[in-house]
């Protein structure tokens, strides 16, 4: 298939395909580079992004902040003129500080969700960054651009249409998750709302699906109805340049559709995450007391948890598979080997080996 370059205002993505961001420490410089680097978007997260900091546990916001600048730094290593952006999540209880150490580090494009991004054009201004919200429901576009439109004078560079079949927190209740709700209706409706922005504005603003494209026939169906690029990241975990470690990438390859669940979350949001023995217990009502609170989360009491949910994503990261979180995409079990970032490019958009 020959698809069209995204363009997002000066910036033209030469295949358009956005990795999203996995946190924490799945997508930090490495992936972020090497998808950049394939002339996609390269996105990394900033949820915890410095636990592997020396001060991480004493002083989680400067080993954040220090992070930042270092993934930021490391991706744009590996692909100095690509498009390297951050994902930074709204829960965030230092949102406003990630966004701006983001900017600082000069970060071409912020995409935000677990939550309206209200203030981020207040944030934004002065730095050349693209805005890119995540809604998943033509109601949270509405409200956001309507939002922004009214409060900042400002519209979004890029709009991420999140759909049910994502990983990680998703923007839905259990029971949408469970009733395998027609997605499609809702997308082309979030599209017609763009389009109002798009006028009002006088400029482009491309939409971007994401949610269950794991495949060139999701990629294809997605741009049929309307969007000018796509983001996958489940693909993006089982490759020799994901930032994971080794047994989370294993944990992809050995999961069956049967062992992909909706899960609750400490954050009060359901998720979907790979059922292990970690989270058997956790369904049948066990709790783990935290060890330190880090202070990730806006809304959060430790106290009445059943487990933190950085503590358990950290484990995921160092490869402690059997005691983590292990947060993951619809088609998960669809991936059966490692592979590497050029090679999903190809497979996705139905490119011919040269």
């Amino acid at each position: 298939m020959n698809y069209k370059p995204l363009q997002i205002g000066d910036l033209i993505a030469e295949r358009p395909i956005v990795q999203g961001g996995m946190g924490v420490g799945i997508s930090l410089g490495n992936l972020a580079g090497a998808v950049a680097k394939e002339g996609g978007v390269g996105i990394i997260s900033s949820a915890q992004i410095g636990f592997k900091e020396e001060d991480f546990e004493n002083n989680p916001r400067l080993a954040n902040k220090k992070a930042i600048k270092k993934e930021y730094e490391k991706a744009r290593r590996i692909s100095p003129n690509g498009i390297i952006g951050f994902n930074i999540m709204v829960a965030l209880k230092d949102y406003r500080e990630h966004v701006i150490e983001a900017a600082k580090a000069g970060a071409d494009i912020i995409v935000s969700g677990a939550g309206l991004p209200t203030e981020l054009p207040e944030y934004l201004k002065g730095f050349k960054t693209k805005m890119a919200p995540i809604v998943s429901s033509v109601k949270s576009a509405k409200v956001i651009l309507k939002y922004w439109d009214r409060r900042h004078n400002a519209t979004a560079d890029m709009i991420i249409i999140e759909g049910p079949k994502a990983g990680g927190h998703l923007g839905f209740s259990v029971e949408e998750l469970e009733s395998e709700l027609d997605y499609d209706n809702e997308i082309q409706g979030i599209i017609d709302v763009v389009k109002e922005y798009e006028r009002k504005y006088n400029k482009d603003i491309p939409v971007v699906v994401a949610g269950g494209i794991s495949d060139k026939n999701k990629v294809k169906h997605a741009f049929d109805l309307g969007a000018q690029g796509v983001q996958v990241a489940t693909r993006f975990v089982p490759t020799k340049e994901c930032d994971a470690d080794e047994n989370y990438k294993k944990e992809y390859i050995k999961a069956k559709k049967e062992d992909i669940v909706i899960v609750k979350s400490p954050v009060g949001m359901p998720g979907r995450a790979i059922k292990n023995k970690f989270m058997e217990k956790v369904i049948n009502g066990e709790k783990f007391t935290p060890k330190k609170c880090l202070g990730c989360l806006a809304r959060c009491n430790p106290k009445e948890i059943p487990y933190c949910i950085t503590e358990r994503l950290i484990y995921a990261a160092k490869g402690k598979t059997d005691e983590a979180l292990l947060f993951c995409g619809a088609d998960a079990y669809k991936v059966n080997k490692i592979t590497t970032v050029k090679k999903v490019f190809k497979e996705l958009l139905e490119e011919k080996e040269v």
